[in-house]
């Protein structure tokens, strides 16, 4: 439901145009000067702002520059101005400070509400403009393969030659195979290597394989032709034709169907595509990229994935390794995902604790970039005093469960002294014989620790 501001002073008027209004379900305010409308503004900030032009305390065109200047919380505000008969001259003035639209008294009801109408959609519209172009904004900012070590160095120079010999033959691209593991960073590199290359302004459409639907799969990457539905002709232009010159990313292609993936050999093959229902053919001059996390040499030998594709697809195969094979990074990576988070929270960067660092270094991480990037994050956010410390990074390795059953069952036939020992074994080794941290890890004060570590010969 809209909220509409009405300032006027014109009480009858006022009323009626009121009611009109909570006919059509709106909620409507009233003020009859612009010190009332001001406060009504400031602490109900309405939808729609309905402002006559002359008031007894003052001009309507004031509040209007008013809230039309930069950083305003309603500079965006949509606001039809009411001008008396023949002031053609503010209704001029109106339009240059920023109204949405004006109407000259005395006013048809029925004229205001068509008028209510086109300004709120287009309000609308342009909001919607502005989101996407927010997210082309964000979607083109620059992307940087963080790290220094020598598999990242590699990449980046497959990048700058893949790049180089694009830029070299126009009429021809290879297609590209990334792999890797579930959360090392893919779609991250398919998007490095758009930036890279001549196409870097022109569409990046990601094509999320494994969530495409079975029975609209084809229609979604292929397209379909015009079609009645309800009375309405409708034509569905498919994902890889909004590619248009740019880049298709096909990531986790390995869920494609058997189906689709002869359909998509084809298209890569002659690069041109019938939308579904058509015999029209429309050309593909996309760069193609796809990726995943399986291994297709055995899917090809399964039979789950056709050979002629695989070997179309492994023109250009970039292995991503895993982030226990590139240790090294992971201190940058940190240092990145922590200013990131930061910024996002509007707190200042937190500082790493040596042992928490120290920590992480030593963890296997199953789920590579991914999961550093969600337990920095919860790191940033729990952290006190701007330190991450060893308890705020918190991994737990996926094999932990198995172990502490095996560590119970290793605990069936101890007594009660040979319990605690063990425990304080497990502890000290955990913490690489770290006493202090090792007591607060078993919630023991230092000294506490020491008495039992005496106790038990450690």
């Amino acid at each position: 439901m809209l909220n509409f501001l009405l300032i006027e002073d014109e009480r009858l008027f006022a009323k009626s145009v009121k009611r009109r209004l909570e006919r059509e379900g709106y909620k409507v305010n009233i003020a009859d000067t612009i010190t009332n409308g001001v406060v009504l503004l400031n602490n109900e900030p309405p939808d729609v702002l309905l402002l006559d032009v002359r008031l007894p305390d003052g001009n309507g065109l004031d509040v209007l520059n008013a809230i039309r200047v930069d950083g305003h919380s309603l500079q965006n505000l949509p606001v039809i101005m009411m001008t008396a008969y023949g002031e053609l001259e503010d209704a001029v003035n109106a339009m240059k400070s920023g109204a949405s639209d004006y109407l000259k008294k005395p006013v048809d009801l029925d004229e205001l509400m068509l008028t209510i109408d086109k300004v709120v959609h287009n309000h609308t519209v342009s909001r919607q403009l502005s989101y996407a172009e927010q997210r082309a904004q964000k979607n083109n900012q620059p992307v940087n393969l963080i790290g220094s070590s020598q598999q990242i160095r590699v990449i980046r120079k497959q990048a700058k030659q893949l790049a180089e010999l694009m830029a070299k033959n126009t009429d021809t691209t290879p297609v590209a195979l990334i792999n890797g593991e579930t959360g090392t960073g893919k779609g991250l590199l398919a998007r490095y290597f758009h930036q890279m290359s001549q196409r870097h302004d022109r569409p990046f459409v990601q094509v999320d394989c494994a969530t495409l639907h079975e029975n609209s799969v084809e229609v979604e990457l292929f397209g379909q032709e015009a079609f009645v539905e309800q009375g309405m002709v409708k034509a569905h232009p498919g994902l890889i034709e909004m590619a248009e010159d740019g880049t298709l990313f096909l990531d986790e292609i390995a869920a494609l169907s058997l189906s689709a993936q002869t359909k998509l050999l084809n298209i890569i093959e002659r690069r041109f595509l019938r939308r579904l229902g058509s015999t029209k053919e429309i050309p593909v001059n996309a760069h193609v990229i796809a990726a995943t996390n399986r291994n297709l040499n055995k899917m090809v030998v399964d039979g789950e994935f056709r050979a002629d594709l695989y070997f179309r697809l492994n023109v250009v195969e970039i292995e991503l390794p895993p982030l226990r094979h590139r240790r090294q990074d992971i201190a940058e990576l940190a240092q990145f995902f922590i200013e990131q988070f930061a910024k996002r929270y509007r707190m200042e960067p937190p500082r790493i604790a040596i042992d928490a660092m120290q920590q992480m270094q030593k963890y296997e991480w199953p789920g590579n970039i991914r999961e550093l990037e969600n337990v920095l994050e919860r790191a940033v956010m729990l952290c006190k005093n701007g330190l991450i410390e060893y308890a705020d990074v918190s991994l737990t390795p996926f094999s932990s469960l198995h172990q502490s059953n095996a560590a119970l069952s290793e605990l069936d036939n101890l007594t009660l002294e040979q319990v605690e020992k063990y425990l304080l074994e497990i502890a000290l080794k955990r913490c690489s014989g770290n006493v202090s941290r090792a007591a607060r890890q078993l919630g023991l004060t230092r000294m506490a620790m020491r008495y039992r570590m005496e106790k038990h010969k450690l």
